[in-house]
């Protein structure tokens, strides 16, 4: 898939900001929604279809929405046409995503021989339903008002810097933006600064990572001892970790490049000192919309205890599922799920008092969580587990699979990655970044050796493409 490399993001980007800024004010809509398509087409075409069917649905219904109630109509007509716009979009994202999950489930069950569809999942299809859903329930509540330009609510859908792998970006977010932005010398410098960090988050630290769990696939779960497998561990928490905020701080510095403030998804999720604390940092658009739009609906905590605990078991089992059609998906929102309530249930204030303890406590769940996360296969995961807590020195092919040898090669990797995901790296780099003229050197650094580092290397995955 051609999204697989940044290089085709490096040939795309100049050519679209060109034609960008060029653009008439009043033509900038249309020339973003235009190159936006182009991103998305070029890497999976066949479904363009998909997103411009979810895009027409939501647009009229919620046009039609409104104009029910403007003129009185019964309430009914509303919720019709709100349940016509969550059907169709989530009956697309239900087909791609989860029908052949429920029919191997189905099958598995009743013996009923059922064929899989085996249909390949849209690029980015779980972030812009969601984001195209928050703009129709949003015009439901009367939150904001329906956008009668066709081109101007299409280029809120599909604006190529987030439209892969988010942040998912609200319409209230950036209303106003989209009628009427200004793209100043502060911005753009902004926005480069950004889009340079996320860029060496990415390539730098999470591809050098990332390397080291692809390592530990290929040599095999049941090859690795228990010093590698918790090493292997560490590397994948620093892989997600940077592979992901550094697609989304690309995705906020185009944003910003190109006139919009799209809303912060990251906020050094792993200097938490607890799991509470953690989601109020990790994926922060992610957890905002369920908090809006499932949690909060069901009744959040304003129906006592017990529905309380009902509506987060809810909101977290379909945060799991959101990520992948997969029962480990499903447990790890499950297993999130039993760490809140339990800081819930009083956890929380001992851990308020422990600051030291709380903060290994949190990094310890959180590293587990992402075994739950990276590792699909029940039985891959129950060997690697057991590699974890039951102390092994296995040998392959007759010789001892030395975890010396790894950190000999991903020691500074992971040292590297470690101090990044931590507040004191961004405190540094706050004192850095006063230094206007060393801020410009580094980043002309980091830019060049990033470019340098992508075009030299072969290993450039993106974690959250398959989301």
């Amino acid at each position: 898939m051609v999204f697989s490399s940044l290089l085709f993001i490096f040939q795309f980007l100049p050519i679209a900001l060109i034609l960008y800024y060029t653009a008439p004010k009043k033509a900038k809509n249309f020339v973003l929604f235009l190159v936006s398509l182009v991103f998305y087409s070029w890497g999976e075409v066949r479904y363009f279809p998909i997103m411009l069917a979810t895009i027409l649905v939501n647009y009229f219904c919620a046009i039609g929405i409104e104009n029910a109630a403007l003129k009185g109509r019964p309430a009914r007509t509303r919720k019709i046409l709100l349940i016509i716009a969550l059907v169709i979009s989530f009956g697309f994202l239900f087909v791609f995503k989860y029908a052949d999950f429920f029919i191997t489930n189905i099958n598995a069950l009743t013996g009923a021989g059922l064929p899989l569809l085996k249909l390949t999942l849209p690029l980015g299809i779980s972030f812009y339903t969601f984001q195209t859903l928050s703009y129709t329930i949003d015009v439901y509540r009367g939150k904001v008002q329906a956008e009668r330009s066709f081109i101007n609510a299409a280029a809120f859908v599909v604006l190529f810097p987030q439209l892969i792998a988010g942040p998912i970006v609200r319409y209230s977010d950036i209303q106003r933006e989209l009628r009427n932005r200004t793209i100043t010398p502060g911005m753009l410098e902004q926005g480069m600064e950004e889009f340079v960090i996320g860029l060496a988050k990415k390539v730098l630290i999470a591809n050098n990572v990332g390397a080291l769990w692809t390592e530990i696939e290929t040599l095999g779960f049941s090859s690795v001892s228990t010093p590698l497998a918790w090493l292997g561990a560490l590397a994948f928490t620093l892989q997600i970790y940077f592979d992901f905020s550094g697609y989304s701080q690309m995705a906020i510095g185009l944003g910003r490049m190109m006139g919009f403030n799209f809303p912060q998804n990251f906020d050094n999720p792993y200097s938490s000192k607890s799991i509470t604390e953690f989601w109020r940092r990790w994926h922060m658009t992610l957890s905002s919309w369920f908090r809006e739009y499932v949690y909060i609906p069901l009744g959040g905590n304003r129906k006592g205890y017990k529905r309380q605990l009902f509506n987060m078991f809810v909101v977290w089992a379909c945060t799991g599922f959101w990520h992948g059609a997969s029962w480990n998906f499903v447990l790890w929102g499950l297993y999130y799920f039993v760490l809140l309530a339990i800081e819930k249930a009083g956890y929380l204030n001992f851990l308020q008092k422990h600051r030291a303890f709380a903060h290994v406590y949190t990094l310890f769940a959180v590293v587990i969580g992402w075994v739950l996360f990276a590792i699909t296969d029940f039985a891959g995961l129950g060997v690697y587990f057991s590699r974890l807590f039951v102390p092994s020195s296995l040998a392959v092919a007759g010789k001892t699979v030395s975890v010396v040898y790894y950190l000999r090669n991903y020691a500074v990797s992971l040292a590297v990655g470690c101090f990044f995901s931590t507040d004191t790296a961004s405190y540094l780099y706050g004192i850095v970044r006063e230094k206007r003229a060393i801020k410009i050197l580094l980043m002309l650094l980091l830019f060049l050796v990033s470019v340098a580092y992508l075009v030299d290397s072969t290993y450039n995955p993106f974690l959250y493409f398959r989301f």
